[in-house]
């Protein structure tokens, strides 16, 4: 169980500190620096500032940093075994990481939520031909960030974390009981906690999304399609188009060039 429990706070954190999910909470904070005072009441630009708030809270819980700890506290496999005894976490120890694990389970919920709104708000102002720039940006950013947690496992490797965790924490308690956080009790099932299915819940905001794309084909409304004689014609001529479009200084918005113009 020890060695079950130290595999998983190392996946945990791993996938926790991961390049991806702090890339994307870097763009995330320089699009809110870039729009903050021109978009102040802007619905997808307050969405996008729960987003954010969700984020910066999973940091400032050090979620990593408890986990850390917890691994440096669990004898690992050489150590050798003069006694029958073994040194395990105190049980305070095991309290406060298993209430900072249900804490982060919550709060990625949130953030995945907030993802998903902040999303289709922006696809739909973006049908509506509003602020172009910043909904387009947007929409990859959140669409991006759902998908890092998602493919990352993120809320399915603390959710398994947790049950190692409350497996230790019973066994802990049982041998000398030393409760440090009184008034509460850890659910031995999570899923009660948090209310929801984790594997439906997203299954049912990637539909939402995806369904969302497909019915507005907000692609559509802004790129609307070429004329097929403009298209031939661009086909044809890509090079004379290029040369002129280079000597006037201006090119149409609907005549694909094809090629990079410096």
């Amino acid at each position: 169980l020890l060695a079950a429990l130290r595999r998983r706070c190392d996946i945990a954190g791993k996938r926790l500190s991961g390049p991806g999910l702090a890339a994307e909470g870097r763009v995330l904070r320089s699009v809110l620096y870039v729009y903050h005072s021109r978009l102040l009441r802007h619905r997808p630009y307050l969405a996008l500032q729960q987003v954010e708030q969700c984020l910066k809270r999973l940091w400032k819980m050090n979620l990593v940093g408890c986990l850390e700890t917890l691994v440096d506290l669990i004898p690992k496999k050489n150590a050798p075994k003069a006694h029958a005894e073994c040194l395990v976490p105190s049980q305070p120890m095991l309290e406060t990481v298993a209430l900072k694990v249900l804490g982060g389970c919550k709060l990625i919920l949130r953030l995945l939520d907030c993802c998903c709104k902040a999303f289709l708000l922006s696809v739909k102002h973006l049908c509506s031909e509003e602020f172009i720039l910043l909904n387009t940006v947007a929409s990859g950013l959140l669409s991006r960030l759902w998908f890092v947690i998602q493919y990352r496992c993120v809320l399915q490797t603390l959710v398994s974390l947790y049950s190692a965790l409350s497996m230790m924490l019973h066994l802990v308690s049982e041998t000398q009981q030393t409760p440090y956080i009184k008034g509460f009790t850890f659910p031995s099932d999570i899923s009660d906690f948090l209310g929801v299915n984790i594997s439906s819940e997203a299954k049912k905001q990637k539909a939402k999304m995806l369904t969302t794309k497909k019915s507005t084909s907000w692609m559509k409304k802004l790129f609307p399609a070429m004329p097929e004689t403009v298209s031939k014609v661009g086909k044809k001529r890509k090079s004379e188009t290029c040369t002129s479009a280079m000597k006037n200084h201006s090119v149409s918005c609907t005549v694909d060039i094809g090629e990079t113009v410096v």
